[in-house]
């Protein structure tokens, strides 16, 4: 077969992800917080882009910079212009030609009034302390050594302790590291490991760098500032602590020979005990959420706004602008950079509507739950919000995620509004959320001396007319960080 070169005209349609498109999709799923960091990053980078600064209302003639300037100057120079004193001073004048009629009292009055120079501040007066000037909060590792150096340990046991605090997991423990595993990487022996763990365990928090539950526990019974006498109580702690989580005290009862009511006491002790001794070092820094739209109640009417609050308002410099006039490299750069910072801004106004049509679309299928509250939010997917407002799914799953809505039932991600259903034999189908509202909500009405079981709790939702199988009330269950009836139930 010949090859042959030849001219051929074909025309197709194609999808062409240009920049600005994928800038527009990319804001598109950025949260709040991105979008303010992207904003600025781009008012550095682009000089065209300029953050608007709205004025006040006021109708005063502002003070221009020189005149602040020169009042500035007169005051430090000690002349004032011609008709104004200081606020706060009296006139202070004396005969120039009797020096002995000066006014003394007028002239102290005046100083007294003044405030404190700097290296006048008493020690006594409110200072902020040292907390607040702190950048960041004291770890658990730092208090460890601040202890470690405050004992008297050489240097090869400092080496030791600061090794083992680094190893500390989240609940200040070593779990799963032995004293002969911490030796090889010290380059120590095995002795002087368990002497230095020994120590670091009788620190504050008490029995820190324990290595399971049972040593931590057994620690604490032994703390010589908080001692536990009761042999039941360290029994129990050294020979049934799996019968203990399983709350199985007949077990205990029956092996220790002790009657059930004392193995209740027993048990009261060791709950008031810490079972993660870094708890107090593990809380992490709230994580504050701003709204990124508002659902408010006027009247009669839901209203929908959009959060503006610290978001920069974008403006293209009227300087640049005008030097587009200019020819050459200058021209095309200021072009170019004028075009990115359109785009930039349209891309904005375009993410800010279609948040605002999205949060329409949801509040007019979860009326009830602005209304009402979580126990009726109902079924909903993204296509159907995608069918109301005439977009893909993808567009509305994008502008739903990482964004938040402000109601009176509180702050939401728009994320939470969609729904698998649940049927339910009235045959309104109710949202799944609902019906783990609904779970939550029987748990907490218990007794907790006889808690509900998961089927018990199929029964109390069928009255409801909730129909779902036991299996989905266990994973519900599971979902809201609740215990099975076995966990749930209190003997004392």
């Amino acid at each position: 077969m010949a090859l042959q070169m030849r001219q051929e005209l074909r025309m197709s349609q194609q999808l062409v992800m240009t920049p600005q498109l994928q800038q527009a999709i990319k804001l598109l799923q950025l949260s709040r917080t991105e979008l303010v960091d992207l904003v600025r990053s781009e008012l550095l980078e682009n000089p065209v882009l300029e953050e608007s600064q709205e004025l006040g209302n006021s109708t005063e003639e502002p003070e221009s910079t020189v005149e602040r300037q020169e009042a500035v100057e007169h005051q430090d120079d000690g002349v004032m212009p011609e008709g104004q004193q200081p606020e706060g001073r009296q006139e202070v004048q004396a005969d120039a030609q009797n020096p002995d009629n000066f006014d003394w009292d007028a002239y102290l009055q005046a100083h007294s009034m003044s405030g404190p120079m700097p290296s006048s501040v008493r020690p006594d007066d409110d200072m902020p302390g040292i907390e607040a000037t702190l950048t960041r909060p004291e770890t658990l590792v730092d208090h460890l050594m601040w202890q470690v150096r405050l004992s008297r340990m050489s240097p090869r046991e400092e080496f030791i302790a600061e090794y083992i605090a680094n190893a500390l997991d989240n609940r200040g423990m070593l779990q799963g590291i032995s004293a002969m595993s911490l030796a090889r990487k010290t380059a120590a022996s095995v002795l002087q490991v368990e002497q230095v763990l020994r120590k670091i365990q009788q620190f504050d928090p008490v029995s820190i760098c324990s290595r399971n539950l049972s040593e931590s526990l057994w620690v604490q019974a032994h703390h010589p500032d908080t001692p536990i006498n009761d042999p039941l109580v360290k029994a129990i702690i050294s020979r049934h602590l799996p019968n203990l989580e399983r709350r199985n005290y007949q077990a205990i009862a029956k092996d220790m020979g002790e009657p059930l009511e004392e193995v209740y006491e027993a048990t009261k002790v060791i709950m008031g005990l810490e079972p993660r001794p870094a708890r107090g070092f593990i809380a992490e820094s709230p994580q504050y959420i701003t709204p990124d739209v508002y659902v408010q109640k006027i009247g009669a009417e839901w209203n929908v706004s959009l959060n503006d609050d610290g978001l920069p308002r974008l403006k293209i410099s009227g300087y640049y602008r005008s030097a587009l006039s200019e020819s050459g490299e200058a021209r095309d750069y200021i072009s170019e950079r004028l075009r990115s910072a359109q785009w930039l801004i349209r891309s904005i106004q375009q993410r800010q509507r279609t948040i605002v049509k999205v949060t329409d679309s949801i509040l007019k299928f979860q009326a009830e739950f602005f209304e009402k509250g979580p126990q009726h939010l109902r079924p909903l997917i993204l296509k159907d919000v995608a069918e109301d407002i005439g977009m893909h799914e993808s567009t509305v799953s994008r502008v739903t995620t990482n964004k938040y809505v402000h109601t009176q039932q509180g702050i939401f991600e728009l994320k939470y509004f969609f729904n698998a259903g649940i049927s339910r034999g009235d045959g309104d189908d109710l949202a799944s959320e609902a019906v783990k509202t609904k779970i939550k909500a029987l748990i907490d009405r218990e007794d907790q001396s006889k808690p509900f079981s998961d089927q018990k709790l199929v029964t109390l939702l069928a009255e409801e007319n909730i129909n779902i199988a036991r299996r989905t009330v266990a994973k519900y269950r599971e979902q809201l960080g609740v215990g099975s009836s076995s966990k749930r139930r209190r003997q004392f």
